[in-house]
């Protein structure tokens, strides 16, 4: 059942961690809201994607002091080529500046950046800035900080398929034979392990195109609050909330 939390206080919090129970090791966040934030303020929807930049910072630091394994964020999807123009140059531009800001620190902190997405469809600067921060952790062997960038779910796992029935081609075998970890193999976050917690900002009940395939299993925990209003008390809870989960995958 998903649960739908209006919690905006970030000194609430229902509870604490436990020691005992385990902590999820792969976190996925639909960053909603950040025009709403906005617009709110009755600035420019830009200015809410750049308070969205500094909230990743934020929450990426205090998932790595939780010691969570990977965290995937959903930054540009490949429907959002359908924006106003100046908003699309914008949001293509904040890789470059979250990179150059950030990757100093990131590497300090033992952070890998990861990119999952059509990276052939990025702006040059963009994807340069991309492939730069990748470069410069790919010592790393913490948290993975994995950002879907120009993705789309559907055309992912498509592509996984067709990857995975050539493969099966190549062998001799015939497309009865193809498996879940056929699939699985090409999928774009291949070697991250499958989310064991969606979080989505802003009150909004969907997954709008995100991992389709590898959030089967995932507990999903949403909150009304816009992303750049999210703090750490707000991950803490969905931290919380998750430890009282009972996962059955389908069992009892």
């Amino acid at each position: 059942m998903f649960k739908k939390l209006f919690r905006q206080n970030e000194n609430f919090i229902d509870g604490e961690l436990s020691p005992e129970l385990p902590l999820p090791k792969h976190v996925a966040i639909i960053m909603d809201g950040n025009g709403r934030w906005a617009k709110k303020r009755l600035l420019p929807r830009i200015a809410g994607h750049k308070e969205g930049m500094n909230v990743v910072k934020k929450i990426t630091r205090y998932a790595n002091s939780l010691g969570i394994e990977v965290l995937t964020l959903y930054a540009f999807s490949t429907e959002n080529w359908k924006r106003p123009t100046d908003e699309v140059d914008y949001l293509m531009k904040l890789p470059v500046e979250f990179f150059d800001t950030f990757v100093p620190e990131l590497v300090e902190q033992n952070v890998r950046i990861n990119v999952m997405g059509y990276r052939d469809n990025l702006p040059l600067h963009t994807l340069r800035a991309v492939e730069n921060a990748i470069e410069r952790t790919k010592h790393c062997t913490g948290l993975v900080l994995n950002f879907a960038l120009n993705y789309g779910s559907r055309a992912e796992i498509i592509s996984a398929a067709k990857e995975a029935v050539r493969e099966l081609e190549k062998a001799g075998k015939s497309a009865e034979e193809l498996r879940e970890s056929d699939i699985e193999k090409y999928l774009m976050s291949s070697g991250l392990g499958d989310p064991d917690l969606l979080i989505r900002t802003s009150g909004e009940l969907r997954l709008s195109n995100f991992m389709l395939w590898q959030l089967a299993y995932s507990e999903f925990y949403f909150t009304d609050v816009h992303w750049p209003d999210f703090t750490e008390g707000n991950f803490l809870e969905a931290m919380i909330d998750f430890q009282n989960r009972s996962r059955r995958y389908g069992g009892l």
